[in-house]
């Protein structure tokens, strides 16, 4: 494994082994593209490709270097949540079947929610049931105009709910409660106002660009400070402010302060110099 001062370029575990459904691409800059490769099927969930995301997921958990991951669908779809034939073989599972099945796409989506680098869902095309779970589930999102996005398991006599916690601290209770209850299909836009989407661009160009400008502005960040302060928001979100939180808070800055990463991006500020983990 890398150190991320000395040798800040970003080493993923060997993906050799990951199943075409998935692949990784990775820059020096610690940047990762999740692609999600079933674009036949508009990137649809089977059984057999939440097992290949969680892997995915599961790898960058322990890989070094790592600022920001990218999920995105190949083929200009992002995911279009279930698919079919996997949809008509889990009618006839028992109910103890059908709970081990969505275990696995539960397990999946904790797994995405805690990679310790920022997460950046780029959506273009359809993101529906799960694949909207998927954008939620990421710390950002961005988006095509041509997006288009549903939870639309009620009309089909089911619920969301495995994604539902990520989709409720995206949107907040009430607008979740609407967009559950009537399966609505919403674009871009209007993913935007709910607060599922963050940011809107004419086409994948656009999108490409952004991403780029996303890159360029982590790159200049210390990969494990990048971790420690998306798990401030995680940790502390909800919390009392009171004592017992003001401590855990001194805390984790002093520990930071006498890291690697800490020690060499002051002295590189006090010496006007670039800390080592930029490239």
């Amino acid at each position: 494994m890398t150190n991320p001062i000395a040798d800040p370029i970003v080493e993923v575990p060997d993906t050799n082994a990951m199943t075409p459904l998935v692949h990784l691409d990775s820059t020096p800059e610690g940047a990762v593209t999740v692609w999600i490769n079933r674009p036949a099927r508009k990137n649809a969930f089977d059984a057999a490709t939440i097992a290949a995301l969680h892997q995915a997921f599961e790898t960058l958990h322990g890989a070094e270097g790592v600022r920001i991951v990218f999920l995105r669908g190949v083929g200009g779809a992002f995911c279009a949540g279930a698919d079919l034939e996997w949809m008509k073989a889990a009618a006839d599972w028992s109910e103890d079947d059908n709970r081990d099945d969505a275990l696995a796409l539960a397990q999946m989506l904790k797994a995405l929610h805690d990679i310790p680098a920022l997460t950046v869902a780029l959506v273009e095309g359809p993101a529906f049931g799960g694949g909207a779970g998927l954008v939620a589930a990421c710390d950002h999102a961005l988006a095509t105009a041509d997006a288009r996005f549903a939870f639309s398991e009620v009309k089909l006599g089911l619920t969301p709910a495995t994604i539902s916690p990520y989709v409720i601290a995206a949107l907040g209770p009430r607008t979740a409660k609407l967009l559950f209850a009537t399966g609505r299909v919403f674009d871009a836009d209007q993913a935007w106002s709910y607060g599922l989407v963050d940011e809107v661009f004419d086409d994948a160009a656009g999108l490409v660009a952004a991403q780029d400008a996303l890159v360029e502005e982590v790159a200049a960040c210390a990969p494990g400070a990048i971790g420690d302060a998306k798990a401030l928001v995680n940790d502390f979100v909800g919390q009392k402010i009171d004592r017992g939180l003001l401590d855990e808070t001194a805390r984790r800055i002093a520990r930071r302060r006498v890291s690697d990463e800490g020690q060499e991006g002051v002295r590189a500020f006090l010496e006007r110099r670039k800390p080592g983990w930029t490239i």
